[in-house]
């Protein structure tokens, strides 16, 4: 029962929050330093009304993450890009007007709203020394140049209103083009190990850095007007904080979301303070504003230590264990089983390692990415499956060779006694090999420790959510923030095990093997 109840409870920490009962709107974003801002901008203006709770899923991931979230209820509403949703999920050929978007959207049971006032459309930045020797000024002078060396961020390599459309349109080749993740392009090109990479028009590294936007002489990219991109019912449920919401419409230029985008990325202001100086702003009329680079310099230890004690750390802690401890529980209850079985019919031995060993293989994201259409959810649900599959492997293995070492004498004593096969194996063979499966359930736990920060690019939560963040942010002290305690918690977990071994087992499987020797 006192198993029972931890594991109960231990569901309900990861899951309570989507049995929130309607006075709860969730916004999504994606996993960038706008999307993150516009989320806060979205939440702390539905919570002025006071008829909701509003919370926020950040850094959910990509498109089609956010878009799966957004079909399924797993979130309410969040800002997506015209020439996206034209593009991408209505893959139409043109980007309409909002109206007959709508009617596109209007059978996926969504609706397009509130446009708030800025294009955010895709640009190619190059280094501004290779502009000015080479004469770059327009997307076209890149034809013929096939020796530069491209970084595009992995959503724009494998969009139609990306890369592929943008090599066709403009009959462009380069010998080598590297996947990079949107956070770390700048660097990259500060760095010149790339020489030129997509980017955003409100971005605020384009004016920190030396870099020249081309001219899009074309015109290939389409608009992408920033829209409230909700759920159908969404008004009539939360009226009252929905009339809030909608008063966004039309309050941000380009210009101004590059201001709030750079109090972010370049004065280090978490982009939910950001979201909350410019509401006040806002309902000030324009009184105060965020003080962009006013904040003089700190050093990268104060600034890591301030992430790393920040109010959330309890949170994330408790929501890391509690996928380790939840996914460790399934992979232990199928793995010594499935290792069981292994050992049992040898016939069979080679196609179960063969599986999880290949599951192992996976890459998690991808695991992830094929999880969240199957469970129709994002978080907690498809990261728990995701994390026990890649615990498999170790217990399986661990309990199927820790039974192989057991002598056939130890086996035989047992049956002779009239002992059945399964008294056989649950009174001597699990008790002798349980060092052995002891010591793959602590290698899963230690796998489950590190790949557990992968799942904050679903929503899952943990330590993985500040790393995100910092990649987002280009902020190196929130991803250590995130980074260091996950690395601390796996060798903490690798301790715990290995002296409950030490006082469990001291000695213990080698006298048990001698005495069947004998």
């Amino acid at each position: 029962m006192m198993k029972f109840g931890l594991l109960r409870w231990l569901v309900l920490v990861l899951l309570l929050p989507g049995l929130a009962g309607a006075a709860t709107l969730t916004v999504g974003s994606k996993r960038f330093t706008e999307s993150f801002i516009l989320g806060e901008i979205i939440r702390q203006t539905a919570a002025a009304s006071g008829d909701v709770t509003a919370r926020h899923r950040q850094g959910l991931g990509n498109t089609s993450i956010l878009f799966n979230a957004l079909t399924a209820g797993q979130i309410d509403v969040y800002v997506e890009y015209t020439g996206t949703i034209s593009k991408e999920i209505l893959k139409l050929d043109r980007v309409p007007a909002l109206s007959e978007l709508n009617k596109h959207l209007a059978p996926l049971g969504l609706r397009a709203s509130a446009p708030l006032g800025f294009n955010n459309t895709y640009a190619i930045a190059v280094r501004g020394d290779l502009a000015r020797s080479l004469g770059l000024k327009k997307i076209s002078d890149l034809r013929g140049r096939s020796s530069l060396r491209p970084g595009f961020g992995h959503e724009f390599l494998g969009r139609a209103d990306g890369w592929p459309g943008l090599s066709e349109a403009y009959g462009l080749r380069f010998d080598a083009i590297r996947g990079l993740d949107h956070g770390l392009a700048f660097a990259a090109l500060a760095n010149g190990e790339i020489d030129l990479f997509d980017v955003y028009s409100t971005d605020a590294q384009i004016g920190q850095l030396d870099m020249v936007v081309l001219t899009d002489d074309l015109a290939f990219f389409p608009r992408y007007d920033a829209v409230l991109l909700h759920r159908l019912s969404l008004p009539a449920e939360l009226p009252k904080a929905w009339s809030r919401i909608t008063g966004l419409e039309g309050a941000l230029s380009d210009a101004r979301m590059r201001e709030l985008n750079a109090a972010a990325e370049i004065s280090r202001m978490p982009p939910a303070d950001v979201a909350a100086a410019w509401v006040r702003s806002r309902a000030a009329q324009g009184a105060s504003k965020p003080r962009i680079g006013e904040a003089g310099p700190e050093a990268f230890s104060s600034q890591f230590w301030r992430a790393l004690t920040a109010p959330d750390f309890l949170r994330l802690f408790q929501q890391h264990l509690s996928l380790v401890l939840l996914s460790l529980a399934a992979s232990i209850a199928l793995g010594v089983p499935l290792g069981v079985l292994a050992f049992r019919v040898q016939r069979l031995q080679r196609w179960i390692l063969g599986v999880v060993g290949v599951i192992q293989t996976v890459p998690s994201l991808a695991l992830l990415a094929f999880l969240i259409p199957l469970t129709g959810s994002i978080g907690a649900v498809p990261a728990l499956i995701a994390l026990a599959l890649y615990g498999l492997l170790p217990i399986v293995r661990n309990t199927t060779s820790g039974l192989e070492q057991i002598p056939l004498a130890m086996r035989q004593a047992g049956s002779s006694l009239g002992l059945t096969q399964w008294a056989v194996l649950r009174h001597i063979e699990l008790p002798l090999a349980l060092p052995v499966i002891l010591a793959g359930i602590k290698t899963a736990a230690v796998i489950s420790v590190g790949t557990a920060t992968i799942a904050a690019f679903i929503g899952a939560g943990g330590f993985g959510e500040r790393i995100v963040t910092g990649l987002a942010l280009h902020d190196n002290a929130v991803l250590l923030a995130g980074a260091v305690p996950a690395a601390a918690m796996a060798l903490l977990v690798e301790w715990l095990f290995s002296a409950a071994e030490r006082v469990l087992y001291p000695g213990r499987r080698e006298l048990l093997v001698n005495r069947g020797r004998s």
